[in-house]
């Protein structure tokens, strides 16, 4: 075997081994011998071996599918058979037969040669790419899937919620990801979305439709319109879009499992919207002939020129999306150039000619430009479409100049100058292949490599013998045989004279030297061949043609190379003067495609041009993405993933994406604003829809939560020494006529009865205590209280039955609250903020507003987990129905109540204000500290501990406002005419109307300072030289500066403030309180 024979057979093992990877991977068969065979009977082919492995039955785990792959029935035609014929064409790479071998890799070899230089696309990446398609199309015979695939929503509402202002996704409703991905695409067209959302149907289609259109078209606007209102101002992650695609699914009149053609969905839905707004054009024409909104966005015009049979002709027609072929072309300009000429391009510009052709000139481009790839072919020889991988190129800015009819002329003479220099191209390149291929045989090498060998070869040390007459054939080369002959007679004639009795010497073993799988070379054999008989006359001629020749063939091929280079630069700037970039369009839009031509799915990448970043809408996910991922899923050339439509927007013509502003305010409108009345009523809906499920979500969990720790603490509780009946009942409780009356008679058999089962049942559980259920499940602090309140009641309960327990545990509860109470406690630990009744006791709330309060919260009915907890709750809800309306003044009792829910609220404010202050959010923060500081003062006229610290608030109050006043300042002394606008916005708005509110209370001398200091801060600036618009706003700014008046005027509305729990509010006000600890404040 000759080294060349060798090095094939390795690289064809390897390959084999390659091919039996991918076959193991695609079909999940382990038998090696198995999928040996397989490509053995599909002459390497991994599609038919998949084929043959499927019609042999191979068992395949079935993998739960995570693709979005289409699931339809196929033919079987996509595979060959596997008989006699295809037996007779297998070249067997298992014998002896080297001949058979050596032509097996060479086929393979020129076959993947051609196939690259023809695509660019190696052998493996192909095998790839027909392993994958067959794959598909075992799935699709094998599964026999019936349903189609839909995104099934999660229980959780909260991972269903959309996150501040993230784009809304559309869910899959089954195979509708084309849906998704055009609909994306337009509703981010920012005036496709408005057109859309302020769109009315014509008055006299109130009344019954007319015709088909209305029936049809009108009903889908009314669900687009709705779509895209909830795309809007949903507080979903993604919506629901089946009512618009079961409408456009009847027409096209196909069943639920066939996929759409996104082209054929987009000219569809074009189509609806120009019927519709037409509809409405009609009815408000005045005169004139109406237009239709969606014909100026959408649609363009071009004039095809050209000959037809000796004849010229021009016509004008109308396109919306422009086809464009990929096969063959390497970027969307070569696309553009090949579309835009038909035929014989000679004839159109020849008088006599008679040959045929057009042109097509581009006289009125769209708004929005969008072109179809058609990726698609049918491949007559399997009987079905196949999907075209090639990668095509597009740019993010498109000029259209050289496609318009206006540059017809120059765009021509420019063609013409391309095609010379391709033409001259063409040449060099071939005349440069020459120098970089040389040779006649199947193998050639650049002719500087080949005058290099040749010198190597002369300058080599001269042989004077052949290369095979001095080796000899009976001992190795290089003397190996002697020196190990003499080696082993020294070691033989040592162990002789030590033992003379040692056996007979071993007998010499032949070294054989390998040449072609010994890596060492024998050392006297000549690193190269070399002439035998050359003189210093010859080689000095020789040597000094070849250094010429090698040097005159570098200059030639570096002088092609420069040459080739240059025409490329020349024909990419030829386009790039000034005048042919006067029609710019920017990539709005790609929509991608991955699978085959019967399979796949399709997502968008949209650019959002507010943020300046691409964005991946993929059906109910949107995620942020980045031009490197677009290109990779989008150019096509190696993945199943390529663009399939591109969607341009021209870059002179902003309203396309600018978004609306409020005519009186000059804000911007977002979410809701942005939606007319009706729809702004529609989504309010659902959003308080949405906001019930996931109320009525929490309530089930937290449910579930409770019972399971109430459960918990129920199993662990501990074991309390029993008390007598008499000590169960607490001197709070003693007075009132309602606690000492006793339970109805059928409450109390109905209650001993459970006793009774629940004593039975507490023997089985062991006692411990409670608090292992807090660590994990977080209760409300009251609710904290009660349980371990009840739980101590245990043997009470055993012992006496559920009243006396619940007079134990109301008993024991209370009494908590009350050392609560009296603590001495920093301002950080507010127990009031904990505890309702802590806050009442503060305050000396009437002694049957605690009993009720106490009484409710032990009749919660979130408390019934188990039997005793149960029959305790009834029993205090039994007690709230004795109370009658003479005993507690329920108006008392709510006016006590919202004292408190205020107190929480002042808090909130406080808190959130303190925040902001810290953060140095000024602005944000007054507002907070402003209402905290007025509603604290409120709840003081009522009680000395209704409220928080005063002095506090007005600390904070007071600084804010001198910080504003400070930045103001600072602004204003810039000079920049939008910074001093700003600073005197904010005296206008913020500090100046605050102003009385610190005046009002002389008796607080600090804020009276305060107001002093800001004004004189500005009245510094009277002495000062300054520009006359400067001096002008200051004129004016003063007198409402200067006011002493006191009134209060009209103010904004008071901050929305969040939701806290019990604790978050508690825990979170512990933490700014403590960092004001850290840094004192005076007033304090």
């Amino acid at each position: 075997m000759t080294v060349e024979q060798n090095v094939l057979q390795q690289h064809s093992q390897k390959h084999q081994q390659t091919l039996l990877n991918q076959l193991r991977e695609v079909t999940g068969t382990t038998d090696i011998q198995l999928l040996q065979q397989a490509l053995q009977v599909s002459n390497g082919d991994l599609g038919d071996a998949v084929a043959f492995l499927t019609e042999k039955n191979v068992k395949v785990p079935q993998h739960e599918e995570d693709t979005y792959y289409q699931t339809a029935q196929i033919g079987n035609d996509r595979y060959i058979s596997v008989g006699s014929q295809a037996d007779t064409s297998i070249i067997d790479l298992t014998g002896d037969d080297k001949d058979d071998l050596q032509r097996a890799i060479a086929l393979s070899l020129e076959e993947s040669n051609r196939a690259f230089r023809e695509t660019g696309i190696t052998d493996e990446e192909q095998a790839i790419s027909r392993v994958l398609e067959a794959s598909i199309a075992e799935n699709k015979a094998s599964l026999k899937r019936t349903h189609t695939e839909v995104w099934t929503d999660s229980p959780n509402p909260h991972d269903r919620k959309r996150i501040d202002n993230c784009p809304v996704g559309l869910k899959n409703v089954g195979n509708t990801c084309w849906f998704s991905a055009v609909i994306q695409s337009l509703f981010n067209l920012l005036e496709f979305q408005r057109l859309v959302l302020h769109y009315s149907p014509p008055t006299y289609t109130t009344d019954l439709p007319r015709n088909q259109k209305e029936r049809r078209n009108l009903p889908f606007m009314r669900e687009l319109r709705r779509l895209f209102s909830l795309m809007v101002g949903s507080k979903r992650k993604y919506v629901d879009p089946s009512k618009a695609v079961e409408i456009l699914k009847e027409a096209f009149k196909s069943n639920d499992s066939q996929q759409q053609d996104v082209s054929e969905f987009t000219h569809k839905l074009l189509d609806w919207l120009e019927d519709a707004f037409q509809m409405k054009a009609d009815e408000e024409r005045d005169g004139e002939k109406p237009k239709n909104p969606m014909v100026e966005l959408f649609y363009g015009r071009f004039l095809a020129v050209g000959v037809h049979e000796g004849k010229k002709f021009e016509n004008i027609e109308t396109f919306g999306q422009y086809p464009l072929q990929v096969n063959g072309f390497k970027d969307l300009h070569e696309c553009l150039e090949a579309a835009m000429v038909e035929g014989e391009i000679e004839s159109l510009h020849s008088e006599n000619c008679a040959k045929s052709g057009q042109e097509h000139w581009f006289t009125e481009l769209p708004p929005v430009l969008t072109f179809e790839l058609s990726r698609f072919e049918f491949n007559q020889a399997l009987g079905r479409p196949e999907k075209i991988h090639n990668k095509l190129e597009f740019p993010q800015m498109l000029y259209m100049d050289r496609y318009m009819d206006k540059n017809r002329e120059i765009t021509r003479l420019k063609r013409e100058e391309i095609r010379r220099l391709k033409e001259h191209l063409t040449l060099l390149q071939q005349r440069l292949e020459r120098y970089l291929s040389y040779g006649s045989g199947p193998k050639r090498f650049p002719l500087a490599d080949v005058l290099q060998y040749a010198l190597e070869f002369a300058s080599s040390k001269p042989v004077c013998a052949s290369p095979i007459e001095d080796i000899d054939t009976t001992a190795p080369p290089g003397g190996t045989t002697s020196s190990l002959t003499t080696s082993n007679a020294t070691e033989q004639g040592s162990a002789s004279s030590t033992d003379s009795s040692a056996t007979p010497p071993l007998q010499q073993r032949s070294v054989v030297h390998k040449p072609f799988t010994q890596s060492r070379i024998p050392p006297d054999l000549p690193m190269h061949p070399a002439p035998r008989h050359i003189t210093e006359d010859e080689l000095r001629v020789l040597e000094g043609c070849l250094h010429r020749w090698r040097t005159e063939v570098e200059k030639d091929t570096r002088d092609l190379q420069e040459s080739i280079a240059r025409i490329y630069r020349t024909i990419e700037v030829m386009y790039t003067d000034k005048s042919m970039s006067q029609v710019p369009y920017r990539l709005h839009a790609v929509l991608v495609h991955e699978g085959q031509a019967n399979a796949g799915h399709y997502w968008a990448y949209i650019f959002n041009h507010h943020q300046r970043r691409w964005m991946k809408y993929n059906d109910i996910s949107v995620t942020k993405s980045s031009w490197e991922e677009l290109v990779r899923d989008s150019f096509g050339g190696y993945r199943n993933a390529s663009a399939y439509c591109l969607m341009y927007i021209n870059s002179n013509k902003p309203f396309l994406i600018e978004e609306e502003y409020d005519k009186e305010t000059g804000q911007m409108l977002t979410g809701l604003d942005k939606l007319p009345s009706d729809l702004k009523d529609y989504v309010k809906e659902d959003n308080q829809q949405f906001e019930k499920e996931i109320a009525e979500w929490d309530f089930q969990q937290a449910r579930k939560a409770q019972q399971k720790q109430l459960a918990t603490v129920a199993s662990l509780g501990a074991v309390e020494e029993a008390s007598p009946l008499t000590a169960a009942v607490p001197a709070l409780l003693h007075d009132p006529e309602y606690m000492e009356q006793p339970s109805p008679t059928d409450d109390l058999q109905d209650l001993n009865k459970c006793t009774e089962d629940a004593i039975s049942k507490a023997s089985e559980h062991e006692a411990k205590g409670p608090e292992a259920i807090f660590d994990s499940v977080m209760l409300s602090p009251t609710m904290h209280g009660i349980v371990m309140a009840i739980d101590k009641t245990k043997n009470i309960y055993d012992r006496y039955g559920p009243e006396a327990a619940f007079f134990k545990a109301i008993r024991i509860e209370y009494t908590r609250l009350m050392r609560l109470a009296q603590e001495d406690t920093a301002p950080e630990n507010d127990y009031r903020l904990k505890h309702a009744i802590v806050y009442f006791i503060h305050n000396q709330a009437p002694k049957k507003i605690l009993e009720r309060t106490l009484l409710e919260q032990f009749a919660s009915r979130n408390l019934c987990f188990d039997e005793r907890y149960k029959d305790i709750t009834t029993v205090a809800r039994i007690k709230l129905e004795l109370i009658k309306p003479s005993e507690v003044n329920m108006e008392e009792y709510e006016i006590w109540h919202q004292d408190y829910r205020s107190f929480r609220e002042t808090t909130i404010y406080f808190m959130i204000g303190l925040e902001l202050f810290q953060k140095k959010s000024y602005v944000e923060a007054l507002m907070y500290l402003i209402f905290a500081y007025q509603y604290n003062k409120e709840l003081l006229s009522k009680g000395q501990y209704r409220g928080h610290d005063e002095n506090l608030l007005s600390h904070y109050r007071r600084e804010c406002l001198l910080k504003l006043n400070e930045h103001a300042a600072g602004l204003f002394e810039s000079g920049d005419d939008q910074e001093v606008n700003n600073g005197l916005s904010i005296m206008n708005e913020l500090v100046v109307p605050c102003l009385p509110l610190l005046l009002i209370d002389e008796l607080e001398e600090k804020d009276v300072v305060a107001v002093e200091d800001m004004r004189n801060r500005w009245c510094s600036y009277l002495g000062q030289e300054m520009e006359a618009n400067l001096q002008e706003k200051l004129t004016d700014f003063l007198p409402k500066l200067l006011d002493c008046s006191t009134e209060i005027k009209t103010f904004r509305d008071p901050p929305k403030l969040p939701s806290y729990s019990t604790n978050e509010l508690y825990e979170r006000f512990k933490k700014v309180m403590l960092s004001l600890s850290r840094t004192p404040a005076d007033g304090r």
